[in-house]
């Protein structure tokens, strides 16, 4: 954030204030405050703290959570590959199930675990078509094979 002759800048806005001290803005967006104090109460719950005894802190449990969904849906979107497609959506999917247990967890109302369960059911339907489709082509390579006397040749 900068202060230069009224004008604040902060998380690419410009806000035109009297003073120059930015004072309103400093505090951000009071939807990511509450994120992070959602995160707060989220990292309490953490499975894995209670089995290893281990406290993560909220800001790593927000930080990596939001950078492994970025890098699974770079992944999904631009490598070809279906084994890295599959593992990326395994991936997701994990941190979906991990998402929908801490929510209940903290006993937040179905709009804030909707859209969890929504992208839930998005990947496992994903991983549904991969496999019938994959399987739709191993029957076609197989029948393709010649046969003699009703047998198949290798």
């Amino acid at each position: 954030m900068t202060d230069a002759g009224g004008i604040c800048f902060s998380q690419g806005k410009l806000y035109k204030k009297p003073s120059t001290t930015c004072s309103s803005v400093i505090g951000g967006n009071p939807l990511r405050q509450s994120q992070r104090k959602n995160y707060v109460k989220y990292a309490k719950v953490f499975p894995l703290s209670t089995l290893l005894e281990f406290k993560i802190p909220s800001k790593w449990y927000r930080r990596s959570v939001g950078g492994l969904e970025v890098l699974c849906g770079l992944a999904m979107v631009l490598i070809p590959s279906h084994k890295i497609k599959n593992a990326a959506n395994i991936t997701l999917l994990l941190l979906m199930f991990l998402a929908v247990y801490s929510h209940y967890m903290v006993s937040d109302p179905f709009e804030r675990s909707g859209p969890a369960l929504v992208f839930t059911f998005m990947l496992i339907g994903r991983l549904v078509i991969w496999y019938q489709a994959s399987r739709r082509e191993a029957a076609l390579a197989a029948a393709a094979q010649p046969t003699a006397n009703g047998l198949k040749q290798e």
